[in-house]
């Protein structure tokens, strides 16, 4: 009775937008329960570690459920809505709280995980049983021969294979010795929180769906593990899982990380503690640069677009490349390789109300000055709007980041992950400066270059660093070394 109207209903997982990331919150829901939608139609705004983007449903019907509040976090692959694509409305109402509760109606539970309950790789289908995602644990077979039945009571069913039962042997950590050697099933994001608060998983019970551990599962663990030590007073217990809690919330906010400013934290971090970053500075007079950006915004072929000291700096950093290819390459740890780019895909720090976003203007070597104009403009105004998109900040190979802008004189930037180096671009301010024997006031700023010291030596990143220099003193050199 319930095969036709399960085969009317559609449900929407959430899509990897952004190339291998493996969860987005939902910030904002344009349709509700009821609500007819057609294919192509956006039903929602979600917030990725790299982007918000709008998700368009790929088919007609009429919305029969919303899964998840807004602000939600959901993992890639989760059923987020569900749409009637019969016409019809008359689905039983309590046939979505059965799907999602899986302990609450065992015999149902090969459904639920058929309607996308279950996570799993986008583009790979859904995965009938988890535990067939770890059959390289295959020799251990005294534990197959005991989880069957610990695998029934987790799962609500048998399983699939008698060989697939590696999940309900890390279910229990007080099992037999083989059992510790099994990898507890966990999602990347929680592997990287149970790492970072020194969690074993392999001593966590889960409680997710099919024996996967949960960021909550790993939250209880540490929250076990504190009134371990004072074991003979059960009064102590309570007092000490409260102290982690107790703030004044009068003088003190607390502002949940996630989204693009999480992405951002995770890849600063990796990206100080794996590269060793040097970085050199030069304090350079660049009264004929600003001159020429006047010259420029009067200049009938940069009508409409906009002129600023960022567009010579930018060319003046793509004329440096030029003149030292080897320092536009990254490492590559895997093959134990420099990889050298024949092109310049040139990022540029943008500060944005969802945090900071390094989008890059894609084969900037080859563009025109007007041309390099245009797509500034473009970028920066795609960014202050929050439309930036996953692919504009994919494949960059060197970054600008302008502190200037702040007042900033300088600063020592962190290399984007992947890239060999970023220009750092301090205010330019009218100092007493030497000019022609006689100390005038001059228009100076101070550049900032860090370089990853693996690929790039001190030599060559010091001729980069003159070179861009060299040409804001002098901007015809933008002729004479082109």
């Amino acid at each position: 009775m319930t095969t036709m109207t399960e085969a009317s209903v559609r449900e929407f997982k959430m899509p990897d937008v952004g190339e291998g990331l493996t969860e987005a919150e939902i910030l904002k829901w344009y349709v509700q329960p009821g609500d007819t939608v057609t294919d192509g139609q956006v039903v929602c705004e979600v917030e990725t570690a790299k982007a918000a983007v709008e998700l368009p449903i790929p088919y007609d019907g009429v919305v029969r459920d919303l899964h998840f509040p807004e602000g939600t976090t959901v993992d890639v692959g989760t059923a987020i809505i569900s749409v009637d694509v019969g016409g019809g409305s008359a689905a039983p109402a309590a046939e979505q709280p059965a799907e999602r509760t899986a302990a609450a109606a065992p015999a149902e539970e090969p459904k639920s995980v058929g309607s996308g309950r279950q996570p799993v790789l986008v583009g790979y289908g859904v995965a009938t049983s988890s535990t067939r995602r770890r059959p390289r644990k295959g020799p251990e077979v005294p534990v197959r021969q005991a989880s069957p039945a610990i695998q029934t009571e987790l799962n609500g069913h048998a399983p699939a294979a008698p060989a697939a039962t590696t999940p309900a042997a890390s279910v229990a950590p007080a099992t037999t010795a083989p059992a510790g050697t099994e990898r507890p099933l966990a999602k990347p994001p929680v592997r990287k929180l149970a790492k970072d608060l020194g969690v074993d998983l392999t001593t966590v019970v889960p409680t997710g769906p099919d024996g996967i551990i949960t960021r909550e599962d790993v939250h209880a663990a540490v929250a076990s593990a504190v009134p371990a030590i004072p074991e003979p007073s059960a009064a102590s217990v309570p007092v000490a899982a409260q102290a982690p809690a107790s703030y004044d919330t009068a003088r003190e906010t607390r502002v949940p990380v996630k989204g693009v400013r999480k992405a951002t934290a995770a890849a600063m971090v990796g990206s100080a503690f794996t590269a060793p970053h040097v970085t050199e500075f030069v304090t350079v007079d660049v009264t004929r640069t600003m001159k020429l950006v006047e010259e420029l915004k009067a200049d009938k072929e940069f009508a409409g677009l906009r002129v600023n000291p960022l567009l010579l700096i930018a060319k003046a950093l793509l004329v440096a490349i030029r003149r030292n290819p080897d320092v536009n390459a990254s490492w590559d740890e895997a093959a134990q390789e420099i990889v050298v780019k024949h092109y310049v895909n040139l990022g540029i720090a943008a500060a944005t109300p969802r945090g900071l976003l390094v989008p890059n203007i894609k084969d900037a070597h080859a563009k025109t000055l007007p041309q390099l104009a245009e797509s500034l403009g473009e970028l920066v105004a795609t960014a202050r709007d929050g439309k930036t998109s996953p692919a504009a900040m994919q494949g960059g190979t060197v970054t600008i980041t302008n502190v200037g802008v702040f007042g900033v004189d300088t600063g020592t930037p962190i290399l984007n992950p992947g890239e060999s180096a970023i220009l750092a671009v301090g205010a330019i301010k009218l100092q007493p400066w030497v000019h022609k024997g006689k100390v005038k006031p001059r228009q100076v700023t101070t550049l900032a270059l860090s370089f990853d010291h693996r690929l790039v030596d001190g030599e060559l990143g010091s001729k980069v660093l003159a070179d861009v220099a060299a040409i804001l003193e002098q901007p015809k050199r933008l002729i004479t070394w082109a």
